[in-house]
């Protein structure tokens, strides 16, 4: 497993959308405007009702209530029912998406994503300056809710794709499964399925003042028990209905499904949306069983942890042992430093968006002199410079004469320090492009490893200068 930097650049929307409608559980009237967002910032919510307006990133780490929905929660704001909203941006191979919401859930529309697809289509899409990260599935992970059965796990594969199973243990609606082996084809396959409920749950919900956004269009309400008065009276209420029965195929009537599998579709529809929580884009193929927020959003949060330290601990894969794509000698014919200040001996990959280059620290080195008498540690500053070099050899690859350009740093940020590098360390620079190189300025994501382990990391902006 790991995360890879591929070479398609994320996506936001065009120009902002608004939608408006109620809230499923409050019955509120909500608007939800969709904004495009900066590269990098993944699904951000922001509630514009409350002083501050403060905002939340999608993140299953806020995840704190998953009975109706799955509920975010940072700082006492709350988010509720946000996988409609999130699904329908992954559907259509979005990255990065601002929604401005004035109420703390989104308004559920007829139950699906259907809706908000179109308003995204509507807004547009539009490439960004930045290359999208995959979280590459390379053995299998999985999470079981061993109080429910429930079970969800993803395997390797190609691409992102998911089969849902689903069993109710009911005569109405019994076993369905779905499927969908392309993203592409969500809106057509996914989008429009609507969210669902049995009847004995419906009135549960009903008696204790809940979903009073929910009417006959915005939810399937499969029917497992018999239609007493009493129930009859307060369904006639609640969806504003003179006359309610139940259709030959045991559902409430005034809603045609439109699939026979529409409520294993919409488990399908809820799993991709609980997983963009996991805040990368998955490649691998997830088979959940019996589905469900808890169990979906659980698992989203394993994803997390281990996309969290598959980041930190990402050691590249290099056989130092083999011959090198440039030893020093070549690394001078490109780079302008000399001793002492050459801090980098081999480069073993170089690409458009990527560089991995290797320093053997020895005893001979001349900051050793100083830097510490009796405890030799080499500086903080030189491990960052050593990493700026190994992506000075990425930006000075794209001219055809790299000799006649100087390399100047422009920032560092982020800089963290994790373990001392000292005399007999072998450190391994990994630096990746976090926005395409344009006229000579180079953004990239470094990482320096000793030994295998992670020592430092750093963002940092160079550009390269012709000398005069």
């Amino acid at each position: 497993m790991g995360i890879v930097k591929t070479s398609q650049k994320q996506k936001t929307i065009k120009s902002e959308i608004s939608l408006e409608g109620v809230g499923l559980h409050t019955g509120e009237s909500v608007t939800l405007t969709f904004k495009p967002a900066a590269p990098n910032t993944g699904f951000t919510f922001k509630r514009i009702d409350l002083e501050g307006m403060p905002e939340m990133a999608a993140d299953a780490n806020f995840v704190t209530n998953t009975q109706r929905g799955t509920c975010l929660e940072k700082n006492g704001v709350t988010i509720q029912t946000c996988e409609h909203v999130l699904a329908a941006c992954v559907g259509l191979d979005l990255d990065n998406v601002l929604f401005e919401i004035n109420s703390a859930e989104p308004p559920i529309m007829d139950g699906s994503s259907k809706y908000f697809v179109e308003a995204l289509e509507k807004a547009g899409t539009k490439e960004q300056e930045a290359f999208r990260e995959e979280y590459e599935i390379t053995s299998v992970i999985s999470y079981l809710d061993e109080e429910t059965g429930s079970e969800i796990l993803i395997m390797p594969s190609k691409e992102y794709q998911i089969t849902t199973m689903v069993d109710f243990g009911t005569k109405i609606l019994g076993t369905q499964n779905a499927t969908l082996t392309n993203l592409s084809d969500f809106k057509s396959e996914i989008s429009d399925s609507r969210t669902f409920s049995f009847l004995h749950e419906l009135e549960a919900l009903l008696d204790h003042g809940l979903i009073k956004g929910g009417d006959l269009n915005n939810a399937i309400v499969y029917v497992d028990e018999e239609l007493s008065d009493n129930t009859m009276i307060k369904l006639k209420k609640a969806f504003g209905k003179d006359n309610i029965s139940v259709k030959s195929n045991g559902i409430l009537d005034n809603l045609t499904l439109h699939h026979p599998n529409e409520a294993a579709r919409h488990k399908l529809l809820d799993v991709i949306g609980d997983l963009a929580l996991a805040g990368i884009r998955l490649r691998g193929k997830v088979i959940a069983n019996k589905p469900g927020h808890f169990v979906n959003t659980q698992f989203a949060k394993k994803l997390s942890k281990l996309i969290k330290n598959d980041r930190r601990n990402n050691v590249p894969n290099v056989d130092i042992n083999r011959e090198p794509l440039m030893d020093v000698n070549q690394i001078m014919d490109m780079l302008p430093h000399r001793q002492p200040f050459l801090l980098i001996d081999k480069i073993f990959e170089l690409s458009e968006t990527g560089v991995i280059g290797l320093k053997n620290v020895t005893m001979n080195e001349e900051f050793f002199k100083g830097h510490f008498p009796g405890a030799p540690v080499m500086p903080g500053v030189l491990i960052v410079e050593a990493m700026a070099q190994t992506g000075g050899i990425m930006v000075l690859n794209t001219v055809p004469d790299p000799e006649n350009y100087l390399t100047f740093f422009m920032k560092i940020d982020k800089v963290k320090f994790k373990k001392k590098v000292v005399p007999g360390d072998t450190l391994i620079f990994k630096c990746d492009l976090i926005t395409p190189i344009r006229r000579g300025i180079c953004h990239m994501q470094g990482y320096a490893y000793a030994n295998g382990v992670l020592c430092a990391e750093a963002e940092l902006m160079a550009q390269i200068s012709k000398v005069k």
